[in-house]
C-alpha cells in the first residue's frame, strides 16, 4: 500500500532541495499558466493547488497602506541612528506585522515586501530623500542589508518576508523622472551606485530588486543589461526582478524606446525583468502583450521559464508549498504590540540629532515651556507610512514634565470677495460667499516652503481642497494621498488683491487651476482671468500669539519642518534648501523675546538653517519620528537619554553649493561629503553628545599591506565627562597619490559605543585592503593602486581627531595600450558630453549634442618612432609608429579633432569628418591619417560640432 505522502508531487516535499522543487513545479505548468505568473497578481492554478499570489507590500519603515500598524521613524531618521542592529530589529518587527496582516488577508497583504530603498542620498533636494539611509553608498548598503535581514528573518528554511531593494539604478530625481537620463560614468556606477545595492544581495538578506523609472545613459533602467551582467553576479542565489508601478508601458509610450508594447515587454524579459507591475490587479493586457511577443518570436518558452523560475523562487522561499507554516502563530497581537511601541520609541530616540548646543541642553527642569510652531502638536505621516495607531507630539510629551503653553504660530485669516466672505458649510462640503464673520469664515494659513500653503478652516478643522471634479470644499484631513489637492499659492492679480492657485501635485505634473466663483460657490477654473480676486484680512497674527507665550516661558521650543507630502516628495524635487519663510520668521521673533529658545526641526531632508546656526542657542533635528516621536524628543531634551543621532548626509548652506540636480557624476562635480571642497553648514556624521570624549592611542597593525590583507585599526575612546554618554566612532580613509581623482575622505567603518562616566574602551575596525579598490578605466576592472592610505578617526567627516598611514603594495597602472580599440565611454575626464546607449541592449558610447565638448583618455602610449638596433652604436632601424586612427561613430555627420595634452591648445593629431549614418544605432568607421606623435600622452577628443556618437577609437600602424 502506498503512503499518501509518497503520492504528493515533488514540489510539495520540503525535504527536497528548493531548486529541485521549483523545477518539478515548472515542468507541470502549461505555457499559458507560466505567462500568468509574470504579472504582479499571479493567476491561480487550481489544478495544482496554486492559489493567488501578489508581489509588493509596502514596508519602508513599518507596514504601510493596509491599516493601523506601528509607525517607525522615516528611513533617513533610521540612517541617523548609525545603528544597523537597531535597524534590523525594526525590520524584524515590520515582518511580524506583515505576517499578522497576511494571516488576516493573504491575498491583500502579500509577503513580498517592497523595501528597503537603497538609493544613496546624492542630492538633498531629491523628493524621496526621506526614503534613503545615507549619502554614503557603503553605509546605505550596510543599513539596507540590516533592514532586509530583519524583514527576511530566515529561520534556516522559510523566510518571513521576501525583501525587495528599490530602485535599480541611478535614481535620484523626481522631475521628469520617466524621461530623464542619469549620466553614469563607469567609476561612479561601480564605486557609488553598485556599492549601495550590492551588500544586501551578496549577503543573501534581500532576494529581489525593483527597477527604477529613469533612464541610465539613455537606456530605460527597465531594460538595462546590468541586471544580468552585474547585479546577478553578486550572489549565487536567484534574484527576483520586479518593475516599478506602471513603468513597463512607459517603454513604448512616454519613453518611446520601443515601437510597441509586445516588443518592449520582450526586451524587458530578456534583460531580466521577471514581474510586471502594471494596471494594478488587472493582468489581462500585460499577459496579452507577452503572448503577442511569443507569437511574433520575440520571446520563446525558455525566456518565460527563466522568469517564472525566479517568481517561484520567492514563493518557495516563503514556504507557500510546505505542509506547515512556521509563522502561523503570529497574529493581530503583533500589530502595534507593546514591544513594537517600545522599539518605535527607541528608534526615534536614537535618531534625534543635536546639531548645536551652547549649554542650554539638557533642560534643567524649567517650570514653563512654550512649545511653538506648525509641528509643535502634530506627528506627520509620509506616503510610505502606516496609519498611526496613536501619536505622541512634542507638546504631549513635554506637558508630562512641565507646564506647557502652545501655539502653531500661523496666521488666522479671512478671505474676502466683493460679494462676501468665503464660508465653509457646516460639514465643509462646499464653500460659499456670506456676510458671516465667525469661525466658518476663518482659515489658518500654514507655510510649507516655496510659497506653498495649506489652508485650514477654523470651524471644520479641515483643509481647503480643490477637487478633481471642479468643486471646492473645506473637508479634507490635509495632504494624505498620492495626488495632493490641498496646497495653494497666492498670486497678485491687481493692486491689493490676489488669486488662489491650486498646486495640484500628481504624477509628474502640477496643475495650474485657480479658485473662482460661480453662482456664489467656489469652483476650480482653468484660467487666471476667471480667478476670483480676493482680499486677505488678518484675524489673528500667529507670530504675535507665539511671541506672547514665549515671553512668559522659561524655555521656548520652536518646532518646524516640512510636510512630507508638500514641497519635496515623490514626483517633486525641492527647488532650494530653505526653511519655510514663515517658520524662520517665527523663530526670529521668538528669539527676540526669549533667548532661551531651542529650534527643533522634524523633516524629511536637510535645511539651510544658516540664520538659526548663528543665533539659536540649540538646534535639534530628526526625521519624522513616527508614533513615539514626542516621547523620544522629550527624553533627549531633558537628558534622560544622550543625544545619539548623527547626520547621515551633509547639510549645506545653500543650494548653490550643489551641482545641477541631474548631474549624477559625484566625482567630476565634487559632490557628497566624499568630494565636497567647501565648508558645510553641518558635515556628514555630525552630532553632539551631552558627554565629552577623548581619543588616543590610534594603532594600525600593518605598516605595509597588499591585496588579500586585512588592516586592523584600533583607537582608545574615553568618556571624560561626569555623565554617561554615547559616541559614534567613525573611520575614514583617503588615498594619497593616484592616477585618478580620489575622495577627500571615505567612510570605512563606524561603531556606536555607550560609555559610563570615566569609562574607556578600545574600538577596533577591520578594513580589507581589497575594499580600498577603485575602478580603473585603463584596465577595465577594480584595482588596488600602489599608494599610501591615510586612515582617519573622526567624530564626523570633517572633525578628524587622529590619523595614521599605511603603505599599500598595490598595482601601478601602465599606459593605455593603443593596439586595442579605446572605448570612448572609458574616458578619464570630460566636458559637455553625455554617456548614451550604444544600442538598445548593451554598451555605452559618448554623445555630444553641441559643439565644444571633449573627452580625455589619459596616458596613451603612442610608442617611439625609432628603436636602437642591437650591435651597432649610432645605428638604428625605423619601427612603424601609429599612422592612422579610426573613429567608430553614428548619427549625423560631424567633425572630431584629436589633440594631445590640452583639449583646446594641444597639438592636433587628426581631424575626422564623420559620415552621416542612418541613425544613432547605425555605426560607421571613419579613418584618417594621424599626425606625428610619440611617447605617453593624454589624448583629447573634441567634438567640433554635433550631434554625434563616438563608440571607440582604433589606431593603426604603417604597413
Amino acid at each position: 500500500m502506498t503512503n499518501s505522502a509518497d503520492q504528493a508531487p515533488a514540489f510539495r516535499d520540503p525535504a527536497r532541495p528548493r531548486d529541485e522543487r521549483i523545477a518539478d513545479l515548472l515542468d507541470r505548468l502549461t505555457l499559458d499558466e507560466k505567462v500568468g505568473l509574470l504579472h504582479q497578481y499571479h493567476r491561480p492554478v487550481p489544478r495544482l493547488g496554486m492559489g493567488p499570489f501578489k508581489t509588493g507590500t509596502e514596508a519602508l519603515h513599518g507596514l504601510a497602506w493596509l491599516g493601523e500598524a506601528t509607525v517607525f521613524p522615516q528611513v533617513v531618521a533610521l540612517g541617523a541612528t548609525w545603528n544597523p542592529e537597531l535597524v534590523e530589529s525594526v525590520g524584524a518587527a515590520t515582518a511580524d506585522e506583515v505576517l499578522a496582516y497576511h494571516h488576516r488577508d493573504s491575498a491583500g497583504a502579500g509577503r513580498n515586501v517592497w523595501a528597503p530603498t537603497v538609493n544613496p542620498l546624492r542630492d538633498p533636494r531629491w523628493g524621496r530623500n526621506e526614503e534613503g539611509y545615507s549619502e554614503d553608498a557603503w553605509m546605505t548598503g550596510v543599513m539596507g542589508a540590516a533592514y532586509s535581514r530583519g524583514l527576511k528573518s530566515d529561520n534556516g528554511t522559510v523566510w518571513k518576508t521576501a525583501p525587495t531593494l528599490k530602485h535599480f539604478l541611478a535614481y535620484g530625481n523626481e522631475a521628469d523622472r520617466y524621461i530623464t537620463s542619469s549620466n553614469m560614468p563607469p567609476r561612479v556606477l561601480r564605486e557609488y551606485e553598485f556599492a549601495a545595492h550590492r551588500p544586501a544581495l551578496a549577503s543573501g538578506d534581500a532576494v529581489a530588486v525593483m527597477l527604477s523609472y529613469n533612464l541610465v545613459n539613455g537606456r530605460p533602467a527597465h531594460v538595462t543589461p546590468l541586471v544580468n551582467t552585474e547585479l546577478r553576479t553578486w550572489t549565487t542565489d536567484e534574484v527576483f526582478i520586479v518593475s516599478d508601478a506602471y513603468a513597463p508601458n512607459n517603454l513604448a509610450q512616454i519613453q518611446g524606446y520601443f515601437e510597441d508594447l509586445p516588443t518592449a515587454y520582450a526586451a524587458a524579459v530578456k534583460a531580466g525583468l521577471d514581474s510586471f507591475t502594471q494596471d494594478d490587479e488587472k493582468p489581462d493586457a500585460v499577459l496579452g502583450h507577452l503572448h503577442a511577443a511569443l507569437e511574433r518570436g520575440l520571446l520563446d518558452e525558455a525566456d518565460i521559464d527563466t522568469a517564472v523560475r525566479r517568481n517561484l523562487f520567492v514563493r518557495f522561499g516563503l514556504g507557500e508549498f510546505d505542509p506547515e507554516d512556521p509563522y502561523a502563530g503570529i497574529g493581530d497581537e503583533a500589530v502595534n504590540s507593546p514591544e513594537h511601541q517600545a522599539l518605535a520609541r527607541e528608534a526615534a530616540t536614537q535618531s534625534i540629532t543635536v546639531l548645536k548646543n551652547d549649554g542650554i541642553l539638557p533642560l534643567k527642569s524649567p517650570k514653563k515651556i512654550a512649545v511653538l510652531g506648525p509641528l509643535a502638536d502634530t506627528v506627520m505621516q509620509d506616503w510610505y507610512s502606516g496609519t498611526l495607531p496613536y501619536s505622541v507630539t512634542a507638546r504631549d510629551a513635554l506637558a508630562e514634565r512641565a507646564e506647557v503653553v502652545s501655539s502653531e504660530g500661523v496666521d488666522r485669516i479671512r478671505l474676502r470677495h466683493k460679494d462676501g466672505n468665503l464660508t465653509a458649510s457646516s460639514d465643509g462640503a462646499e464653500l460659499t460667499l456670506t456676510d458671516f464673520t465667525g469661525a466658518a469664515t476663518q482659515f489658518d494659513l500654514i507655510d510649507w516652503g516655496d510659497w506653498t500653503y495649506t489652508i485650514r478652516n477654523v470651524a471644520t478643522a479641515k483643509f481647503l481642497d480643490g477637487r478633481l471634479d471642479g468643486t471646492v470644499g473645506a473637508d479634507s484631513v490635509g495632504p494624505h494621498e498620492f495626488d495632493v489637492h490641498e496646497t495653494f499659492r497666492l498670486h497678485d492679480v491687481e493692486v491689493g488683491k490676489f488669486a488662489l492657485q491650486q498646486v495640484h501635485r500628481a504624477e509628474g505634473a502640477e496643475s495650474g487651476k485657480w479658485i473662482g466663483i460661480e453662482d456664489g460657490r467656489l469652483v476650480m477654473v482653468t484660467d487666471i482671468v476667471d480667478a476670483a480676486p480676493l482680499d486677505l484680512d488678518i484675524v489673528v497674527k500667529g507670530h504675535d500669539v507665539a511671541v506672547d507665550l514665549a515671553r512668559e516661558a522659561d524655555i521656548a521650543i520652536v518646532v518646524v519642518g516640512d510636510h512630507p507630502l508638500v514641497n519635496g516628495r515623490e514626483t517633486e524635487d525641492r527647488r532650494d534648501l530653505k526653511i519655510p519663510s514663515a517658520q524662520e520668521w517665527l523663530l526670529k521673533r521668538v528669539l527676540e523675546v526669549n533667548p532661551n529658545t531651542i529650534l527643533v526641526m522634524a523633516s524629511s531632508y536637510p535645511f539651510a538653517a544658516n540664520w538659526a546656526t548663528k543665533h539659536a542657542p540649540a538646534i535639534v533635528w530628526s526625521g519624522h519620528g513616527g508614533q513615539e516621536w514626542g516621547n523620544a524628543l522629550a527624553d533627549v531634551l531633558y537628558g534622560d537619554r544622550d543625544a545619539e543621532g548623527r547626520l547621515p548626509q551633509t547639510w549645506y548652506t545653500d543650494a548653490a553649493e550643489l551641482p545641477a540636480m541631474l548631474d549624477y557624476d559625484i566625482i567630476a562635480s565634487d559632490a557628497t561629503y566624499m568630494y565636497y571642497l567647501g565648508q558645510p553648514l553641518y558635515p556628514f556624521g555630525h552630532g553632539l553628545s551631552y558627554a565629552d570624549f577623548a581619543y588616543s592611542a590610534l594603532k594600525v597593525d600593518h605598516e605595509r599591506a597588499g591585496s588579500g590583507d586585512e588592516l586592523t585599526v584600533q583607537v582608545d575612546v574615553a568618556n571624560t565627562s561626569g555623565r554617561d554618554g554615547v559616541e559614534v566612532v567613525q573611520l575614514y580613509s583617503h588615498q594619497c597619490g593616484s592616477r585618478v581623482k580620489q575622495p577627500l575622505r571615505q567612510l570605512r567603518g563606524f561603531e556606536k559605543i555607550r560609555l559610563a562616566a570615566g569609562e574607556q574602551r578600545t574600538v577596533s575596525f577591520t578594513v580589507a585592503v581589497d575594499d580600498l579598490a577603485h575602478w580603473d578605466n585603463v584596465t577595465g576592472r577594480m584595482i588596488v593602486e600602489k599608494s599610501r592610505q591615510r586612515l582617519m578617526i573622526g567624530r564626523s567627516a570633517t572633525d578628524i581627531v587622529l590619523s595614521a598611514s599605511v603603505r599599500i603594495d598595490g598595482e601601478t597602472v601602465g599606459a593605455r595600450d593603443l593596439s586595442v580599440p579605446l572605448a570612448a565611454s572609458a574616458n578619464d575626464a570630460y566636458s559637455g558630453v553625455d554617456w548614451r546607449d550604444e544600442n538598445r541592449t548593451s554598451g555605452d558610447v559618448i554623445a555630444a549634442e553641441e559643439a565644444g565638448g571633449w573627452i580625455m583618455l589619459g596616458d596613451c602610449d603612442f610608442g617611439s618612432a625609432t628603436t636602437p638596433q642591437a650591435g651597432g652604436a649610432g645605428q638604428g632601424h625605423s619601427e612603424p609608429g601609429y599612422s592612422t586612427v579610426t573613429a567608430r561613430v553614428a548619427g549625423p555627420g560631424a567633425q572630431l579633432t584629436l589633440r594631445v595634452d590640452d583639449p583646446l591648445d594641444g597639438d592636433v593629431l587628426a581631424k575626422i569628418d564623420t559620415p552621416a549614418t542612418a541613425g544613432v544605432y547605425d555605426y560607421a568607421d571613419a579613418r584618417v591619417e594621424l599626425g606625428a606623435v610619440e611617447g605617453v600622452k593624454d589624448l583629447y577628443v573634441t567634438f567640433e560640432n554635433g550631434p554625434v556618437r563616438l563608440a571607440s577609437l582604433s589606431f593603426g600602424r604603417a604597413e
